[in-house]
């Protein structure tokens, strides 16, 4: 089993600014174009494949550094063609990023960030893999049915949760669901540990907690089936200005201010010449500063604009 526990290995984090649409085709279902899913947990994922594709189409088009031809071919691989025999695999290796925090309108406060201990769970795992400071976080439990309970912030004051009732009910509306909720220190050390992994310095660094819920596990599948955006799209026909014949669609969308993770590590560099590159110095030229990504489909009207960061 490969060891990704080394200096060579990052995390990655996805903020969406838009709704993502990453998609799989027509569905079976009312929604005739679904999001990507894992199959185990039905929670929204976006794959690797995305993400390594459009880092790559990004890095060529503006990256000004020196060597970026180099780079690109020992980074994502090269094909072989007539005018340069001889191909490589990349070296670059992006896992999928998988959903960690859902935005949830809530009755108070707007909306939340929800999340559930079976995501920070693996959010850990993958950090333990990294060598990042996440996989030192304590393990949340919203304990065992059925008296599971919601998990917030425990902190009071300007900085207490802004999802809780004014007049101090311990109590969170998020949809259609009331759930009890539980002052928790855990819950407060993980939303500062994601803040500052996702946010800069300043007000949404701080906000984040505020908004911030551990819910049951069962809770989150629920809202991870139910609560992504559908929108109704059409086509008009320009003759009669009416819906065109078979036009009227239903798309499913990754809502704007979702939260993902994953991981990306510099593999072995398998090209016959791979010049004065280390693994290290590959994976800090590919993912290093922030970034500004546009994932997934219908990127005319507005999806899957993101923000891209990178933990050591």
């Amino acid at each position: 089993m490969k060891d990704t526990n080394n200096v060579n290995t990052k995390m990655y984090w996805l903020h969406a600014i838009t709704p993502a649409h990453v998609g799989t085709g027509a569905g079976a279902g009312f929604i005739d174009l679904p999001i990507m899913r894992e199959k185990t947990t039905d929670w929204p994922l976006i794959p690797g494949s995305a993400i390594k594709g459009v880092r790559r189409d990004q890095f060529e088009q503006h990256a000004p550094i020196k060597d970026k031809n180099e780079i690109l071919r020992l980074a994502f691989g090269q094909a072989e063609n007539g005018e340069e025999p001889g191909s490589n695999s990349g070296a670059v290796v992006f896992t999928d990023a998988r959903l960690l925090c859902l935005p949830v309108a809530s009755y108070y406060g707007t909306f939340a960030w929800v999340t559930s201990p079976m995501a920070l769970r693996r959010a850990r795992r993958d950090a333990d893999l990294a060598g990042v400071g996440l996989g030192n976080l304590p393990e949340a439990s919203c304990g065992a049915p059925p008296k599971e309970i919601s998990l917030v912030p425990g902190v009071s004051g300007a900085d207490r949760s802004v999802l809780l009732a004014a007049s101090g009910e311990n109590r969170v509306y998020l949809t259609d669901l009331d759930l009890d909720t539980q002052p928790s220190d855990v819950a407060a050390k993980w939303a500062t540990a994601i803040a500052e992994a996702v946010f800069p310095p300043g007000e949404w660094r701080k906000e984040f907690p505020k908004r911030f819920v551990v819910v049951p596990d069962n809770t989150f599948n629920y809202l991870s089936r139910t609560a992504c955006e559908v929108q109704a799209r059409v086509r008009i026909d320009s003759e009669t200005k009416t819906v065109a014949a078979g036009q009227l669609w239903y798309e499913e969308a990754l809502p704007a201010e979702s939260i993902l993770c994953g991981l990306v590590w510099c593999d072995r560099v398998f090209a016959k010449k791979s010049g004065a590159f280390t693994q290290r110095q590959l994976l800090d030229a590919i993912c290093g500063e922030p970034l500004s990504l546009q994932i997934g489909g219908k990127a005319t009207v507005g999806r899957g604009r993101m923000r891209c960061l990178f933990t050591n």
